[in-house]
């Protein structure tokens, strides 16, 4: 019951997308297929599990009840035997009857456990049946998004591109961040090439005014 129930579990945390990355270079859609059989093959196993738990509670139960009639049945024979004087019948009859008494506790726990592990199963197989049905919609929608992809590309689980297919569309991206780069830094470049030459030209004309400048007052002084 443990181990069912701890593959139960698995199951039930588990996912298509998960059943996939564990299995390299195989076909998603194998993949999530054989990931329903399994579902499946465990919604079965639960299912007989059940069904050995409701027939031990009905065996239990039956058991009680005969158990219980025969108690009943015996004290109605004690009083017969007292009445006959019986003594020794009668502590025979109660002698019985304290050995179906030491049984009924034993039983009664028996109906009860049976029942629990047939509420447990009940859940078990409700949850698998849920999780089933929403794997086989995450594998409808896999299908869909592959009729939707172009001719031979192949995706995973989650519908995302191969690896090659993301590789590809990273140098893609990366092609066109380095031409916008470049573009830019062509830009820049002759954008800093014009003003380094404004900037010269400038200077020189600055040079040009104080050149004149002292010679405006070299002449000055000497006239």
């Amino acid at each position: 019951m443990t181990n069912l129930a701890s593959r139960v579990s698995r199951l039930i945390a588990g996912s298509v997308n998960a059943a996939v990355d564990m299995v390299e270079n195989a076909a998603p859609e194998m993949v999530m297929e054989q990931a329903v059989r399994e579902l499946d093959a465990a919604i079965n196993e639960v299912r007989a599990e059940l069904g050995k738990a409701t027939a031990d509670r009905h065996l239990a139960a039956k058991q009680l009840a005969q158990n219980s009639d025969k108690h009943a049945e015996l004290a109605e024979q004690i009083e017969v035997a007292i009445t006959a004087k019986r003594d020794d019948l009668a502590e025979a009859a109660i002698g019985r009857q304290m050995d179906l008494e030491a049984q009924m506790p034993v039983l009664e726990t028996a109906v009860t456990d049976a029942a629990e592990r047939e509420r447990e199963l009940e859940g078990y197989v409700t949850a698998l049946q849920g999780k089933r049905s929403d794997m086989r919609e995450e594998l409808r929608l896999w299908r869909e998004r592959q009729k939707e992809l172009p001719e031979n590309t192949v995706v995973d689980a989650a519908g995302k591109p191969s690896p090659t297919h993301e590789i590809n569309r990273s140098v893609d991206r990366a092609t066109a961040a380095f031409d916008r780069a470049a573009g830019y830094a062509a830009d820049s470049l002759g954008t800093s090439a014009k003003s380094s030459a404004q900037l010269a030209e400038l200077k020189d004309l600055a040079r040009k005014s104080e050149v004149e400048k002292r010679l405006a007052a070299i002449k000055a002084k000497g006239a």
